[in-house]
Parts: C-alpha cells; sequence; structure tokens
C-alpha cells in the first residue's frame, strides 16, 4: 500500500510540473505552419506540430503555382516532405502579422520522387527586402531534408516571402513554411565585438536579420523540436570538437534554475543546459589546457555567436572561474558564473558575441582554465553554442545582391524589356521617316508612311499576358 501511495505522489508530483510547464510554455501571437502543396488541409509532421495545406489557405498569392505530391515517400521522411509547391516565376506567400517585430522563418526542403529535377532547382527567397539564400550553394539534389531558419524582423503587419526562379533553372520550389513571433527576449540588442584589436561593446543588432548557421548541445545529445519551446534543433558536439583530451563529459538530473532577467527556456531549452562538457582538476594540479571548437563560416560576414553556461558541475558556489576565446581573442576573462546568476548552481547564462568571418574560414571556440582557478574544481564549462550569420549591408544572407536588383534582373531576362524595345523602335521610326522628308522635299505626300496606330492583335495577346504577370 505504502508502494502504491509513493507511486501516485510521484505520479502527480510529474504531472503538475508537466502542467505547470505547459502552461509557462510559449505561446506565440504569429504561429503558421504551412505544409506547401498539400492537397489536405492538416498535415501532422513527426514532432506533433500541425501543418495547415497551402491549398485551403489564402497565403500564396501566385495563380501560377503547380502543386506536386511524391509517389514514392521515404518512410523515413515527415509528412511534410511528401509534397511540394513549384513555382516557374516569382510567387509569393504573404503572412498577415498580429506582432510586428522579430520573427522565426524556417524554410523545408527536399526533393520529390518524380519527372521533375530537383537537383537543377536554383532560385532565390526573399523575405521583406531581406535576400535569404541562393540555392545555387544548397545541394538540393541530396536525398535528406534541409531546413533554413533565420530570425527577420518585420517592421510592418505583413511579411512577403518571395520565390524567384533563376534563367538556369526554370522553377523554384518548397516544402514548408514556418512564421512564428519570437520572444522579445531571443536577440538582445548588444554584444561584445570581439577581434584582435578590440573588445568593446555594440549596439543595435536588433535592425539585423540572422540566418542559424549552427545550434550545438555541448557534451549531450541531439534535442528535436518536440523538446524545445521555440521547435528548434540542437545537434551533438562531437563533429565539431577539435579535441576531447583532459575534458570529460556532465550530465545533470535536478533541476535548472531560470531567473527572471536571465536565460528563458525559450533561449535555451532544458536538455541544452542540462548536459556539458567540463575541464576538471586532477588533485592540486589545473590543467594546462582549452577545450576548443571549430565552425566552418564564410568570409566577409560578421557572426552573432552565443555561449550558453550553467553550472551544473561544481559542489558549491564560488569554485568555477575560466576565460573564454573567441577566434583565439581574449573574450571573457576570469568569467565567474555564481556572480552573474546571483549565486544559484545550475543557474544559465548566455554571452553574445560578434565576430568577423575571416579568409580562414573558420570559426574558433574555446574555453579554460584562468587565472583564479582553483585545484581540486571544475575549472571551465560551457553547455551550447549558437552561431548566426548576420545580413551584409545589402540586406542579403548570401551575395551582394540585394532583393530589388534580383526581381529586376528577373523581368529583364524574362521578356519584360519588350514594350521599352518596341518603344525605342517606334521613336527611331518616327526619326526616318522626318529626316527621309527633309532630304526629298517632301510635305504633304506621306500617306504611303502610315505608321500604325493600333498593336496587331498577336501582340496584344501577349501584352495582355505581359501585364498580368507584373509582380
Amino acid at each position: 500500500m505504502a508502494t502504491l501511495s509513493s507511486t501516485l505522489t510521484l505520479y502527480f508530483s510529474f504531472a503538475l510540473l508537466y502542467f505547470s510547464l505547459v502552461s509557462a510554455s510559449f505561446s506565440p501571437l504569429d504561429h503558421y505552419l504551412i505544409n506547401c502543396g498539400s492537397p489536405v488541409r492538416t498535415t501532422v509532421d513527426f514532432d506533433h506540430r500541425r501543418f495547415i495545406g497551402d491549398a485551403a489557405t489564402t497565403f500564396l498569392a501566385s495563380t501560377e503555382a503547380i502543386s506536386l505530391t511524391d509517389a514514392n515517400p521515404s518512410p523515413r521522411s515527415s509528412p511534410i516532405y511528401h509534397t511540394a509547391r513549384v513555382f516557374t516565376r516569382p510567387s509569393k506567400y504573404k503572412f498577415v502579422l498580429k506582432n510586428p517585430g522579430a520573427h522565426l522563418v524556417r524554410l523545408h526542403f527536399r526533393r520529390l520522387s518524380g519527372s521533375l529535377d530537383f537537383s537543377n532547382a536554383k532560385f532565390h527567397v526573399l523575405a521583406n527586402g531581406f535576400v535569404l539564400f541562393n540555392s545555387l550553394s544548397m545541394e538540393m539534389g541530396q536525398d535528406f531534408e534541409i531546413v533554413k531558419d533565420y530570425v527577420i524582423r518585420v517592421d510592418s503587419d505583413i511579411l512577403v516571402i518571395t520565390f524567384v526562379p533563376t534563367e538556369k533553372s526554370k522553377f523554384a520550389f518548397v516544402n514548408a513554411i514556418e512564421v512564428i513571433s519570437a520572444p522579445t527576449d531571443l536577440i538582445a540588442d548588444v554584444a561584445q565585438y570581439v577581434n584582435f584589436e578590440k573588445n568593446e561593446q555594440i549596439h543595435g543588432l536588433l535592425k539585423n536579420g540572422f540566418e542559424t548557421m549552427y545550434r550545438v548541445n555541448v557534451g549531450g545529445w541531439k534535442v528535436t523540436p518536440f523538446n524545445d519551446s521555440l521547435w528548434r534543433t540542437w545537434i551533438p558536439d562531437d563533429e565539431y570538437l577539435k579535441s576531447n583530451d583532459g575534458s570529460s563529459k556532465v550530465y545533470f538530473s535536478g533541476r535548472i534554475n531560470y531567473q527572471d532577467g536571465g536565460a528563458s527556456r525559450e533561449v535555451g531549452p532544458d536538455n541544452v543546459y542540462n548536459s556539458a562538457r567540463v575541464i576538471r582538476s586532477s588533485g592540486n594540479s589545473i590543467p594546462e589546457l582549452n577545450m576548443t571548437w571549430t565552425f566552418p563560416v564564410t568570409e566577409g560576414y560578421k557572426y552573432l555567436v552565443r555561449m550558453h553556461f550553467c553550472d551544473i558541475a561544481s559542489v558549491a558556489r564560488g569554485m568555477l572561474f575560466f576565460n573564454v576565446y573567441v577566434n583565439n581573442n581574449l573574450a571573457y576573462e576570469n568569467l565567474d558564473l555564481t556572480s552573474v546568476t546571483n549565486g544559484l548552481l545550475a543557474s544559465p547564462f548566455y554571452a553574445d558575441f560578434v565576430v568577423d568571418g575571416d579568409s580562414s574560414g573558420v570559426l574558433a571556440l574555446s574555453v579554460g582554465p584562468s587565472n583564479t582557478s582553483l585545484p581540486c574544481a571544475v575549472d571551465a564549462i560551457l553547455n551550447g553554442v549558437e552561431i548566426m550569420k548576420i545580413n551584409n549591408s545589402v540586406g542579403s544572407f548570401d551575395g551582394e545582391i540585394c532583393a530589388h536588383a534580383i526581381l529586376k534582373s528577373w523581368k529583364m531576362e524574362n521578356g519584360n524589356v519588350l514594350y521599352p524595345t518596341l518603344a525605342a523602335s517606334f521613336l527611331l521610326l518616327i526619326a526616318f521617316v522626318i529626316i527621309h522628308q527633309r532630304r526629298t522635299g517632301v510635305t504633304d505626300s506621306v500617306a504611303w508612311w502610315r505608321l500604325p496606330t493600333e498593336i496587331p492583335e498577336v501582340n496584344l495577346k501577349y501584352g495582355n499576358q505581359l501585364s498580368s504577370n507584373k509582380l
């Protein structure tokens, strides 16, 4: 009987904890999950989220899009990848926003089996003036999902996502789209700018857009969207860890102490903060080593680097002191986590740094003991890493061409310069007539030079087709 009572007590304790977490979970005002090309109204993905078919909505502004269904879908792929929407000309999805500001935008891609050669799909994707990507750099022909993840600031009440095929490809496509209001504390406006010359505070980050390049759970397992309040994926750090000599993994089964004003569950979930890699001294000897992770990046862009810390390994407060390095530059000296978490252990803290992607093509992050590290203690810790590309001066995450130039280029490549050409030819014809009259002295005998006052029927049809396709 005592065993049954204990079991029921434990059950109800877990139930109360579950419902308290659900009630406190993030509820975005804007939350659009679109299954593109789907003939059914709703589709539930592997993470139990309900996507709406775009055929049953008013989000798709184009009338010239094609819906495709995979005749032989992979059983290992989510149902949202079993259909796609294909575009042969610039086409838009429009989302009315209840809450202007920063929004999460995720685009899902996977090729479908069939006659269409998705490996040759080359196109641009634009969002309210930002160039999100140019798929010339994406491996569309590979048999796996590609998720492009952004934080885009929207100052109006409408977000427009535009797909623009290139001349060589002739089509664009997308499998699914997510548009979700971002929490106000997701991106801070202030960060430390770190390079070999200086380490200084900069402001104005919120004016930019961000593309997630890496989201890593250090020392832990893969975190799926089902276990993240913002439906993010965090991957293990093993492939980025340069050397694990002298470091070890730690896991924590207790409660993570989130605090008001500190990192929230939307900034980082429990499953990121309850695991870590550490450097631990042995006896009275403090190891002379750093843990280092390296990430390939693109030269010419700035990156927002967010490092997540949560002291789940120390046996007491005030025992953990360590240094943080970004690209071998000292970013944080003698970091004492208890001083920034109100003296609590297992309380999350994150630090944001802005760094330049240089010619090396690699971004290196390190943590290691400092001059104030203590023997018989933990001497360095890291729980998670996020690296986000910041858009360049033309609002692009992929190249030096702005959104306006891409749209203008598509019009010129696809014959929308016909009317300027006809007008120029018309003016040249008039000039030729006038010059001819003056040279021959003819003043009143030009009836046979009659100029056309109507465009032939075939041109009228072509002209109507062009005008109906204006963006």
